[in-house]
């Protein structure tokens, strides 16, 4: 090593490690220091590099310290410019005054947007109506939250008197309570068939039939609550005439059942892309999943936003207020309108392991007794009616916490209540974009354990029908199948519900598909049924019945409303017990009882839906005429065709015409002349 090439290296080189000590000494006067100087040359030579190219010795510690000393040059103070003062200024004025800043900034953006309102409406009130009635609930609930969190305190104040009264004269009260709203029913129910039929009376005995179960075979029958059971039961028969029976109800649920079938064919652009212009012809895989992951990101979206958690609050407390169900069990049950079954458990998740058997009894009853919004999508797709879904998951959410409470009575005392300042947990994601991402990235598990689960089951199913046929051959009985057998077991309770007779057969063989299987199933073969109907075609077909009634489909729209399926109850198990380990006995010995009870509630549900049900044209009767000109394959009794033959009869008696024109034929003549046994001059 040659020191004339070290120096020659270090001729412009300051080592920070000697500058205070020989500020302005060059390094290459070390040499003369005589033996000192060996070490110091040893020390050096160990934090070297040498290079394959040649002889030359860089020091990396005098180039990190000469960087080093570079940087500190580089921050110190300089002059700034007029426009930089201006800037750093209005950077620390923004930041003194974040908070208003803000506030002048919503309140443009808030008085654009009423602009654009106002101007809506005055262009075309009528188109711009639902943009109106938006905006007002927006304000109303904006308004009620800023006084709550104000004024709270001095509103619970004002109405303490009043509380404590109601506490004080609760024990006879709710008794009061009780008998108007069973005698107010009860007095509907007997109008109401005086005006219509009487087949509301049977949907109302299934109600009845179906609590009395539930208390027979309650955990503990003497100690059930009865304001949660009676509360809920009126609260589903509240939301049924509102949406059912009113017509504003009925417009706003069928306008949002529209937009929501609307706003998910935007799916189709995205399945579009990917799959190609034929996507459709594989209807499953490349038209109903798609659904299932454009909702999933867009409740992720909402999530992120926190309208989701406010919604959920709100209906929350409604039920809480009404019910009198406790701050935790109320909030899942409404999240499981919109979530689904292992989601709503993580709105509470921190106060899973603090809640009582009978509180996780309901926690796990709410989630069978819905469906998730992402599925409901899926489900609109088929063809059910999309209004219909709406009203049975709202309707679901009250009836989950009476069948629970009814069949799990609470024996312990909360431990959370309003008081311990319950929170719902928020989104994870930083920003909108990520809560898209990850709401689509989520949505992977669920479309394929739909998928898998489908071709697994459907595959099991014609398994089964097989060998259930090939025993049924053994006793010249080859029609013996799942659908058959589940037709028999179920067919009592959905006679109860209100179906008609006739198709209480069918409906029974749907509460089975959606019992062992899963509610996919029930609902894809329920769209079978809607669209053979919508074609018009035989009824009937060697004795085998096509289609059902407008009536019997709705019912059977809401009895199929939930996740009440064995399937469903592994889920439930594995998913809240990695949520709340603590409980995992718990979870395992009350989760079947939760089943049950999540069906129950499905089925109270479309009872409701059965009393409140405006039987309508159900079948053209030009159709329904020209499916009974056989008789050995349609009954000739039924309600429908006497209506029907009385209004053609009517109808000729109006008319000069013998046989009157539109869409009825020589055939419909000759049938009503048999079933009626007219011997009016039209037959002769």
């Amino acid at each position: 090593m040659e020191l004339t090439e070290t120096n020659r290296d270090h001729s412009g080189v300051h080592n920070l490690a000697f500058q205070n000590d020989s500020d302005g000494v060059d390094v290459t006067n070390l040499k003369g220091l005589g033996d000192n100087s060996q070490g110091i040359k040893n020390s050096q030579n160990k934090k070297t590099v040498h290079t394959n190219q040649g002889d030359e010795y860089i020091n990396i510690e005098s180039d990190l310290h000469e960087n080093k000393r570079a940087s500190v040059d580089d921050e110190q103070p300089r002059l700034k410019g007029l426009l930089e003062k201006k800037y750093d200024e209005v950077c620390e004025f923004c930041k003194k005054h974040k908070t208003r800043v803000w506030y002048v900034v919503y309140g443009i953006l808030i008085t654009a947007y009423l602009a654009v309102v106002i101007a809506a409406c005055s262009w075309n009130f009528q188109r711009a109506l639902p943009l109106f009635v938006f905006t007002v609930l927006a304000i109303f609930f904006v308004c009620w939250d800023f006084l709550i969190a104000k004024y709270g305190d001095r509103i619970a104040a004002f109405f303490s008197p009043g509380d404590r009264y109601l506490k004080k004269q609760w024990f006879w009260l709710k008794w009061v309570l009780c008998a108007a709203l069973i005698i107010t029913i009860i007095c509907w129910l007997i109008f109401d068939t005086i005006k219509r039929t009487s087949r509301q009376l049977i949907s109302f005995g299934g109600l009845v039939m179906y609590v009395l179960l539930m208390l027979i075979f309650s955990k503990y029958p003497t100690r059930v609550a009865w304001r949660p059971v009676f509360s809920g039961i009126g609260m589903q028969f509240f939301l049924g005439v509102l949406i059912l029976r009113t017509k504003v109800g009925f417009d706003v649920f069928n306008w949002l059942g529209i937009q929501i079938q609307t706003f998910l064919e935007y799916s189709d652009t995205g399945a579009k892309f990917v799959f190609g212009d034929k996507y459709m012809d594989h209807f499953f895989a490349f038209k109903v999943l798609p659904i299932v992951v454009f909702f999933s990101t867009v409740m992720s979206m909402l999530y992120h936003i926190g309208f989701m958690q406010w919604l959920i609050g709100k209906v929350g407390w409604i039920m809480h207020i009404f019910m009198g169900t406790t701050p935790v069990e109320s909030l899942v049950a409404a999240g499981n309108i919109f979530v689904g079954q292992t989601e709503s458990p993580l709105l509470v998740r921190p106060y899973l392991a603090y809640i009582t058997k009978s509180e996780l009894h309901a926690v796990m009853t709410a989630g069978f007794s819905t469906i998730a919004g992402s599925v409901l999508g899926a489900y609109i797709s088929f063809g059910v009616s999309s209004s219909h879904l709406l009203t049975a998951s709202v309707m679901s959410a009250p009836a989950s916490l009476a069948a629970s409470k009814l069949f799990w009575p609470e024996t312990e005392k909360p431990l959370v209540t309003l008081r311990s300042g319950l929170q719902m947990a928020k989104s994870e994601s930083k920003n909108l974009l990520e809560a898209a991402s990850q709401g689509a990235s989520a949505s992977i598990g669920l479309v394929a354990n739909i998928a898998v689960n489908v071709i697994s089951f459907l595959a099991l199913l014609s398994f089964l029908d097989s060998g259930l046929s090939w025993v049924g051959n053994l006793f010249d009985y080859p029609q013996l199948n799942f659908e058959n057998i589940c037709a028999y077991v179920f067919m009592p309770f959905s006679f109860m519900m209100g179906v008609d007779w006739e198709d209480s057969f069918i409906v029974g063989g749907l509460l089975g598909y959606k019992t062992f299987f899963n509610e996919f199933l029930a609902y894809e073969r329920l769209s079978k049924l809607i669209q053979n109907r919508e074609k018009g075609g035989s009824m009937y077909i060697n004795g085998v019945k096509q289609y059902m009634t407008v009536r019997s489909e709705v019912i059977a729209t809401y009895a199929l409303c939930g996740f009440a399926n064995f399937g469903s109850l592994g889920l439930v198990i594995g998913g809240l017990t990695s949520i709340a380990p603590s409980k995992k006995k718990e979870i395992a010995d009350g989760a079947f009882r939760a089943m049950i009870a999540g069906t129950a509630a499905c089925f109270m549900t479309a009872c409701v839906a059965g009393m409140l049900t405006v039987p309508g044209l159900e079948v053209p009767c030009h159709i329904l005429l020209g499916n009974a000109s056989n008789f050995t394959d349609f009954p000739a009794n039924r309600t429908e065709l006497v209506k029907c033959c009385q209004h053609l009869f009517t109808s000729a008696n109006h008319s000069e015409e013998v046989f009157p024109g539109g869409n009825y034929s020589l055939n419909s003549w000759k049938v009503c002349c048999r079933i009626l046994g007219q011997p009016a001059f039209h037959c002769t």
